[in-house]
């Protein structure tokens, strides 16, 4: 069946299919950033931590280090440790509703399919369109 014979409704559905699609690989390609980024405030933290106390240390203000303190530093990277904590969770969450999305959606798709190519639209209240 080419898209041409496809009914405008089962086309939505495919085009809402395909978002729901992207929207998972964005939010994959999210937590694959937070995961690094993790990794490597752990790393920063490990190395702070071996240090003395009076030792120099420096930060990154965009293109240019400024002098911290050790306490100063690992306050910021706990911080940012604990935020990259809830923003995995929100991912999770997220990532979990995409992909129940995906399947409702896939199995929509399915139902629709079964009827061939002159089945009609869903009942007004089945009707994603509301």
């Amino acid at each position: 069946m080419s898209s041409g014979q496809m009914p405008p409704w089962l086309q939505e559905q495919l085009m809402k299919l395909q978002q729901s699609q992207q929207n998972l690989q964005s939010i994959m390609t999210q937590k694959q950033h937070l995961e690094i980024e993790k990794t490597e405030t752990e790393k920063a933290l490990e190395e702070l931590k071996k240090i003395a106390e009076t030792d120099a240390v420096f930060k990154h203000a965009g293109t240019v280090l400024i002098k911290s303190t050790k306490k100063e530093l690992i306050d910021e990277l706990e911080e940012k440790q604990e935020m990259a904590k809830t923003r995995a969770t929100v991912l999770e969450k997220q990532e979990t509703r995409v992909k129940e999305t995906l399947k409702e959606q896939e199995a929509k798709i399915t139902e629709m399919m079964k009827g061939g190519p002159n089945n009609s639209p869903p009942p007004a209240d089945e009707n994603p369109r509301k």
